[in-house]
């Protein structure tokens, strides 16, 4: 049989062109129905069967399990998915993935889409023209259905004619009549296609059309099919080599799973594929053990019943290859990072809108927490080793030791450079995806409770200065007046640590909230505390002025702590539309420019 390089190079074009088709194909589903399923993968998945579903439904929506995979890799690396809810997904998405079988087996061999597939590119492209991103989504989704058919049908062409080359089919027995040895033998082949290609639809589109031709045999496909269950999780595997332990154990996790089907599906082989050759003649009238035309629909009712009965196995054993897993990746510390370098403002975080807010939110989280905390603490002369501690707020500040801070250089050195970078973040964020408005929005309010941070910060100096100075003090009236400021603010900074290590953020965010009207009471002289202690001759003109001043400046304090707190834990709450109108002339910032 003459089969020359041109004739390989034309193979490898028609699966190229297959697998462009699907590329697109499936690219288009991303983006019509990808935020959506991105918002019910990082919110609905704490239940594991509702996590299966959510598996299947999001590949069976964008034809692609290794998008999905993806997804739960990224998702689980930027903690949007535990790892029993990335297994549930990852169990779904197999099941999901047999879809793509059905459409080849049915459109691809048993109805003759190539004849319509010119019309449809140019329906598509018309679909193109339009203004409406929709339009064009739905005109890409169609060009691929039909190049990947295309590209279905020059395989066809393309391969060897083996039925007039009954040699050839001689030579491939003597693979095929080993027993156990072939079945193992095409498992390795099916694995080592689906790690080549990098597709499991593409390495099952070939094997169907092996099957198609006469090629191989039923069980020998089916073989192939196993491997490729193997082979496909090598895509995961290689995105979680650069991602965290969490993404690492999602991605061993899919190994397992995948391999413990394939070895339970060893031990029953043939007696399942004699279930689906009996399903075969019931429901098709012929088997494809005699018939190579019904192989294809065999072998794509063998995947589906092979992915439903290991998911419906391993679905109650979720935890425990959770434990497997967690012994196998252990837990690792994250380095310690200078304050002034980002720890979740990665690339990676920039996969997906879901997990770049998710990297924003964790970076100013981490903003918050390490050296605003410290500046804020010790703006006060508290140690945050007493903050953290179960002592009361009464008893912190009772001590008279000063605690000194540069809090201008602590700005300059640690937080001005990573709030720079919280910005320059934020805007790449907002030019790389078609963000909708509650995105947007989300964003904004990032931003503006870092902003506001800052701010804090940069009033924590002059107060301070006079904590220390009247903490030397023999007046016991002036240290009551800058005790009570330093409790009501240390209340909120207290409450907003103990937010961002609670299961329950929002229990503690309502508390915080509650101080709000506590926070337009500091003021002294509005609440005519100033006056009371000058009449009575308790304080002098001079500390008058200052605890004027400084009441004043805690209440800015107080108030936009607890705006900073509303804004990243509760934004969709009405305290917030209230305080961005309160703010509107101050806070109103184009995000591009922020």
């Amino acid at each position: 049989m003459e089969y020359g390089f041109t004739d390989i190079l034309t193979l490898l074009g028609a699966l190229g062109l297959f697998l462009y088709g699907m590329k697109v194909m499936s690219d288009a589903l991303l983006e019509l129905a990808g935020d959506r399923m991105r918002r019910i993968l990082s919110t609905t998945t704490s239940n594991r069967f509702f996590a299966v579903l959510t598996g299947f439904t999001i590949t069976a929506i964008i034809q692609s399990s290794s998008a999905t995979t993806l997804m739960v890799i990224s998702f689980t690396n930027a903690g949007l998915l535990t790892l029993t809810e990335a297994i549930g997904v990852i169990m779904g998405a197999n099941i999901g993935t047999t879809v793509t079988a059905w459409l080849i087996s049915i459109f691809g061999f048993k109805v003759s889409i190539s004849a319509m597939a010119l019309p449809l590119v140019g329906i598509g492209f018309l679909l193109t023209v339009f203004k409406q991103r929709r339009y064009q989504h739905w005109g890409y989704f169609t060009i691929g259905f039909a190049v990947l058919f295309i590209g279905l049908q020059f395989l066809k062409d393309s391969v060897p004619d083996l039925h007039s080359n009954p040699q050839m089919l001689a030579y491939l027995a003597d693979y095929t009549s080993m027993g156990i040895g072939s079945v193992l033998l095409f498992l390795a082949f099916g694995t080592l296609l689906t790690m080549v290609v990098q597709s499991s639809s593409a390495a099952m589109a070939l094997t169907l059309l092996m099957t198609h031709e006469g090629w191989i045999p039923f069980d020998m496909a089916a073989a192939m099919v196993l491997g490729q269950n193997i082979g496909t999780t090598i895509t995961a595997f290689l995105a979680s080599l650069i991602a965290n332990y969490q993404a690492k154990r999602a991605a061993r996790a899919h190994v397992i799973f995948n391999v413990l089907g394939v070895v339970w599906a060893l031990l029953v082989f043939y007696p399942l594929l004699n279930l689906v050759d009996l399903l075969m003649q019931r429901l098709e009238g012929s088997s494809p053990y005699v018939e190579a035309v019904a192989v294809p629909v065999a072998l794509s009712l063998y995947h589906t019943i092979f992915n439903v009965l290991n998911t419906v196995i391993l679905v109650g054993f979720v935890d425990q290859i959770a434990r497997l897993v967690e012994r196998m990746v252990p837990a690792v510390e994250p380095e310690r990072v200078q304050i002034d370098q980002p720890v979740y403002l990665n690339r990676t975080s920039l996969e997906y809108p879901q997990t770049g807010i998710k990297a924003l939110f964790d970076e100013s989280l981490r903003l918050l927490q390490d050296a605003a905390y410290k500046a804020i603490a010790h703006g006060l002369s508290v140690h945050r080793e007493d903050l953290d501690s179960g002592k009361q707020l009464k008893q912190i500040v009772a001590s008279r030791e000063a605690v000194p801070v540069n809090i201008q250089e602590l700005y300059t050195t640690r937080i001005k450079s990573i709030y720079s970078q919280i910005l320059e973040y934020a805007t790449r964020l907002q030019s790389e995806f078609a963000l909708d408005e509650e995105k947007i929005e989300t964003i904004r309010n990032i931003l503006i409770a870092d902003r506001m941070l800052v701010q804090v910060v940069k009033q924590m100096q002059p107060l301070h200065d006079n904590i220390v100075r009247f903490m030397a003090s023999d007046n016991e009236s002036i240290m009551q007046e800058y005790n009570f400021l330093r409790r009501r603010i240390l209340k909120i900074i207290r409450e907003i640590h103990r937010a961002s290590s609670s299961e329950y953020p929002l229990r503690h965010i309502r508390k915080i909230e509650s101080q709000r009207k506590k926070a337009e009471q500091l003021d002294a002289l509005l609440s005519g505390r100033i006056d009371r202690l000058l009449l009575n001759g308790e304080i002098s003109n001079e500390m008058a002025t200052s605890l004027m001043n400084d009441s004043e400046r805690a209440g800015k304090i107080m108030s936009h702590l607890i705006d900073i707190a509303t804004l990243l834990y509760y934004p969709r709450d009405k305290l917030v539309n209230d305080m961005q109108d309160k703010h509107v002339v101050a806070d109103q910032v184009p995000l591009a420019q922020a």
